[in-house]
């Protein structure tokens, strides 16, 4: 047999026509063992036999590009399953998703959490067949003639409108679909799966088109992966802002009031006050000056800023006096008006513009989530308009700030993402390099590890996403620090350089927290309720054992407000220890006991929150230790 060569991470090899890949792997030098190969965009298993000169990327089980393939296997591999049991079901699209997969299906007769099971058991038997995944070309009339036959009439409107004139499928044994890839070599290597959960969608996400029956579920290339994601999920659940927030008195939603708008409870309120008062101080130090905008404006400033054209998340206009007035959906053309209400010299800039503006954005229902996806929501917007020699330091102060503000509430690892030029953009070249340029050199100087999504800019300009990781390791995309070329060209930005001559200054969208209503979801989530001392709503409960001790109660109560302390005395005639138990659901940092003893001795019997009973203290000294955790916004409730 005759050699061929093989390039694997950046060595080649000389092997005999016919090795399997496996056998060649023991040579190569890895970092990590490998699970899937790719060979010219097609994922392979490693068992691939190699027949011709080819260069091999390897995958671990680690990998985001191994998961996701994966992923999009295992619904196939479902889908497989759904057809078998009930063959008459018509499937729709069943991409991979943000920790698995899910499946449309359109069918008659519900599914329900039992036939989760016969699925599943059905899966665990076409992967044990360990049956070859193909792919299929093939001409867009045979396609649609295949799938008509069949009466997949759903596929048949996706090749319609998405087939070229050779539509490419996917097969293993009696199911095909209509697919891009990639996908595994073999069912055999879906091995260790779940599925999840059942839900309603709608066909092409159109509210007034076909009901579906989505089937969600995730898998894994070991059963320790899948094991603690189950976990996680789990724990997720008891951290679900949504069962939270009303058991804590926080917020609420009324379908009567609207289905994606928050009523803010006292308590909640609360806790977005002090967010709030921190992030204005913050700015403040930062030297941002703060703007207000209306709720509404006339729909042809909409027009003119491109987002009737480009953004289909707006409500309806509102037509008075025969004028079209449209909610808004974002800040930024109020502050560009602003920018241009007067002429701007280069010595007047930087301007650094904040707002914490509310905005309005019709979802739909399908996707509203408690606070984390919503209609009307408060953004933490700013924008920064600078020259073109203050752009880098700007990105940095701006980069320096998120980061500083993230960490106070209490997150410290993040995922960063510089995002780049996309092949359709606005604006010039130069600016586009400048303003790659100077975001990139901002995180290296800060010392922030990033990674570099190619192209994933959006067209009007570059920007920095920074994704932040809460206590149980889930991602969030908070910051945003958005370069502009397309609204400076709309609105005709300029100021008056040196040389007397007008230019375009550029334009930053910088958004920090980004909704506070989302921010706080997270917050939810991330503390499980749970808020450091600064953010409780109610810091101090005082218990009175009886009637007698009242008195004493309410002092310690007018000592630690008059403190700036949030206290509350709890008057019922309830036994301490049901009064005890209340104070721990809901989760109240500190909570003083009063009786004979205390007010004999004009101290307090101190509990801690989780951790129980820490003895007798001195009120004052209690609030001078609480309030020094205060100002150094401790996460800690060590005092």
């Amino acid at each position: 047999m005759s050699d061929v060569k093989i390039k694997i991470e950046k060595s080649v090899f000389s092997v005999e026509k016919g090795t399997s890949l496996s056998s060649l792997l023991p040579r190569v030098r890895l970092q990590d063992e490998p699970i899937l190969a790719k060979v010219n965009g097609y994922f392979i298993g490693l068992d691939f036999v190699l027949e011709e000169d080819m260069d091999i990327e390897l995958f671990s089980a680690e990998s985001e590009e191994a998961l996701d393939v994966l992923w999009h296997s295992t619904s196939h591999l479902m889908a497989h399953a759904v057809l078998e049991l009930f063959p008459n079901t018509q499937v729709g699209v069943g991409p991979a998703v943000e920790n698995g997969f899910y499946y449309d299906f359109l069918r008659d007769v519900p599914f329900t959490l039992e036939d989760l099971d016969r699925i599943e058991e059905k899966m665990e038997e076409l992967a044990r067949r360990d049956i070859p995944i193909e792919k299929v070309e093939m001409p867009k009339e045979k396609a649609l003639k295949l799938f008509k036959e069949q009466g997949q009439d759903l596929k048949v409107e996706l090749i319609q409108e998405k087939g070229g004139e050779m539509v490419t499928c996917y097969r293993q044994d009696s199911f095909i679909d209509f697919c891009r890839g990639p996908h595994l070599s073999s069912t055999g290597l879906i091995k260790h799966f779940k599925l999840l959960s059942l839900s309603g969608a709608y066909w092409k996400g159109d509210e007034k088109g076909i009901q579906l029956q989505r089937i969600y579920g995730t898998s894994f290339f070991s059963k320790a992966q899948l094991k603690e994601y189950l976990d996680l999920l789990e724990e997720a659940k008891k951290r679900d802002h949504r069962k939270l927030g009303p058991e804590l008195d926080l917020y609420s939603i009324h379908e009567d009031l609207g289905p994606g708008l928050i009523l803010w409870h006292p308590k909640g309120s609360t806790v977005r006050r002090l967010i709030e008062d921190y992030w204005r101080e913050e700015h403040i130090k930062d030297g941002y000056d703060f703007v207000y905008s209306p709720h509404v404006a006339k729909l042809d400033i909409w027009r003119k800023s491109g987002h009737t054209e480009h953004y289909d998340a707006m409500f309806p206009f509102i037509q008075l006096d025969n004028v079209e007035y449209q909610l808004k959906p974002m800040n930024c053309p109020f502050h560009i008006m602003v920018f241009n209400s007067r002429q701007k010299s280069y010595r007047d800039l930087p301007l650094r513009w904040a707002e914490l503006g509310t905005v309005y954005r019709f979802e739909r229902s399908g996707v509203l989530h408690g606070l984390l996806r919503v209609r009307g929501f408060t953004q933490d917007d700013a924008h920064i308009f600078c020259r073109a020699d203050q752009l880098e330091d700007e990105i940095r102060k701006a980069t320096r700030l998120a980061m500083r503000m993230l960490k106070t509430f209490g997150f410290e690892k993040f995922d960063i993402y510089l995002s780049t030029r996309p092949e359709n953009y606005t604006g010039k070249l130069e600016d586009w390099n400048q303003a790659e340029k100077a975001l990139e050199r901002s995180l290296k100087d800060e010392g922030l590890p990033y990674k570099v999504d190619e192209g994933e800019g959006v067209f009007y300009g570059p920007k920095i996403d920074i994704k932040i990781k809460d206590a149980i390791g889930r991602s969030w995309q908070c910051t945003t620090i958005q370069l502009d070329f397309n609204l400076a060209e709309r609105f005709d930005l300029n100021y008056i350089g040196e040389d007397g001559q007008a230019h375009r200054p550029f334009l930053i969208h910088r958004a920090l927290l980004g909704s506070l209503e989302r921010f706080f979801g997270i917050l939810i989530e991330h503390y499980k309720g749970d808020f450091p001392l600064w953010l409780a709503p109610i810091q101090v409960k005082i218990l009175p054992i009886a009637d007698r001790h009242n008195d004493y109660a309410h002092s310690l109560d007018a000592l630690f407000k008059e403190g700036d302390l949030r206290s509350e005395v709890d008057m019922r005639r309830e036994k301490v220890g049901y009064k005890i138990r209340e104070a721990e659901m809901l989760k109240i940092p500190f909570i003083l006991v009063v009786g004979d003893k205390e007010v004999e001795q004009k101290n307090a019997s101190l509990r801690v929150h989780s951790q129980g009973d820490k003895g007798q203290i001195n009120p004052q000294e209690f609030l001078e230790k609480s309030k020094k955790l205060i100002k150094n916004k401790s996460i800690s409730l060590n005092i």
